[in-house]
């Protein structure tokens, strides 16, 4: 398909849509579903239940640009001792997406929204995930509230849950943020409009520099990935944005981290089944041992995050240009997480990334389904009530969510891939840097070191295996499949 004079947009969004139907994803919503929205009149109230009225407090939500669906926000406050306390407001979904519910029921199906490059599938109808049981600016909702006292090493020292009344003081975005805080930037508007919020920032980027520290001695691994998001003039998609980590980003993701992490404990000691999230053993260490090898780095013969954590922090010290490469290569090696069920009494593996033993999803509720899950078990437990869902019941859903989450993140890099293809299809015949990504049986695949684009090793990966560096060709794009494929030409020149 040639696209010259097309809308890209319009032919990226027909292409999400057709990924969704073809890998057995709903990509509208029932009439059912409709009916029953139409019914939702207004946010949640407190029907009575407990909840503390916390709405005062700076609370602001930290997240892309274009972000409409706001699941927390976040505030911190000193505490004696050199202590912070570091709440974590989740939005209140379950209060309504009654379970078993056709709304509900098209969330299970599909387990998660699906972000494409032109078009959002969002689990939820946007009237809720977007306005009713968002956390929209200056909105007043009720919330499931994690709070964690934070010490100076970064241990939590005390936590707990409860529901409480928030409101929304300042919608920042992750960019300004964080170039404000790295010293790039000036301050957001946003944020010097709200007495005490940019303290209040830096009290939180402390907190999370901290938990993140201790992480990180205890083998949680340093890894830094290009997301590419394509950038659109009008409806034509003229580049392809690079966007990797800053320092707003890591606050959200220390401090969920650690919220996921107070959510499971609690659920433990309630004695409440959860859903987990892990990633287990690497089985393909052995070359990961390889690539650390290529690096002049020895990695021992079993399984360790430890000393894995040493080689990434050596690596990304010495050469951080090229650091991403390194990433990329050992989180393909890794494997992907998954969703487990725990029963009380029993015990989960450990996530090997982050080096958590106790690791819940809570803090999405608008976006992903076990979250969803995990805030009717919460909200259970805080309640004194039993759990919402058998054990048996939570083993299917497990497996169900870490099924579909995989099927969404195909049609994501599928409608990514296409988006690249109608970037690249002008530059048949040229030449680049790459990095091998994946090589198994079915195909190997690369990332051009200069363009964050993806594709398979159409011909020349014989002898190739993740982590190599190589010279490609591009030989052929197909937009509708997002089919990339190049040929091996040499060595890379970067390499």
């Amino acid at each position: 398909m040639h696209t010259v004079g097309l809308q890209h947009r319009a032919i990226l969004q027909g292409i999400a849509r057709r990924a969704m139907l073809d890998r057995g994803l709903l990509p509208d919503f029932s009439v059912a579903v409709l009916a029953e929205l139409d019914k939702v009149r207004a946010p949640a109230t407190s029907d009575g239940e407990p909840a503390r009225d916390l709405r005062d407090l700076p609370w602001c939500s930290i997240d892309n640009d274009d972000s409409l669906d706001l699941d927390q926000l976040t505030v911190a406050k000193a505490a004696p001792g050199g202590n912070l306390r570091i709440l974590v407001a989740i939005a209140d979904v379950e209060a309504l997406v009654i379970k078993g519910s056709a709304i509900d029921e098209h969330a299970r199906f599909n387990t998660t929204s699906v972000y494409t490059a032109a078009r959002i599938f969002p689990m939820l109808p946007e009237k809720l995930s977007t306005d009713l049981t968002s956390l929209n600016l200056h909105e007043e909702r009720l919330s499931v509230v994690v709070e964690m006292v934070v010490g100076a090493n970064g241990s939590v020292q005390s936590a707990d849950i409860y529901r409480a009344w928030v409101r929304n003081h300042a919608k920042l975005a992750y960019s300004s943020v964080g170039a404000w805080l790295e010293g790039t930037g000036t301050m957001p508007e946003a944020v010097a409009a709200v007495d005490g919020l940019a303290e209040n920032l830096r009290l939180q980027g402390r907190a999370a520099q901290n938990m993140r520290l201790l992480r990180h001695a205890h083998g949680a691994l340093t890894l830094d990935t290009i997301e590419a998001r394509p950038v659109f003039e009008g409806d034509t998609i003229r580049d392809l944005r690079a966007e990797g980590p800053n320092r707003a980003k890591d606050i959200i993701e220390d401090l969920m981290i650690a919220a996921n992490g107070v959510t499971a404990r609690y659920l433990s000691s309630r004695r409440l089944p959860s859903i987990r999230r892990v990633v287990r053993t690497p089985e393909r260490w052995d070359r990961i041992v390889e690539i650390a090898a290529e690096h002049d780095f020895k990695l021992p013969g079993d399984p360790d995050s430890a000393a894995l954590e040493e080689f990434l922090t050596k690596e990304k010290a010495s050469d951080p240009l090229r650091f991403p490469d390194v990433s990329l290569a050992v989180i393909k090696l890794l494997g992907s997480g998954e969703y487990t069920a725990e029963l009380p009494g029993g015990e989960a593996p450990s996530h090997f990334g982050l080096a958590v033993k106790d690791y819940a999803h809570s803090t999405a509720p608008n976006r992903r389904y076990t979250d969803l899950i995990t805030q009717r078990l919460l909200k259970a437990a805080i309640g004194g009530k039993p759990s919402p869902y058998t054990g048996d019941e939570l083993v299917v859903l497990a497996t169900h969510c870490s099924r579909e989450e995989n099927v969404a993140n195909k049609v994501e890099r599928q409608v990514g891939k296409s988006a690249a293809a109608l970037l690249l299809e002008a530059r048949i015949g040229e030449q680049f840097d790459a990095i091998v990504t994946g090589a198994a049986a079915k195909g190997t695949w690369v990332r051009l070191l200069k363009v964050p684009v993806e594709g398979k090793l159409a011909r020349g990966f014989e002898g190739l295996d993740v982590g190599h560096r190589i010279r490609v060709r591009l030989i052929s794009v197909d937009v509708e499949q997002g089919f990339i494929d190049f040929e091996r030409v040499g060595r890379s020149r970067s390499g």
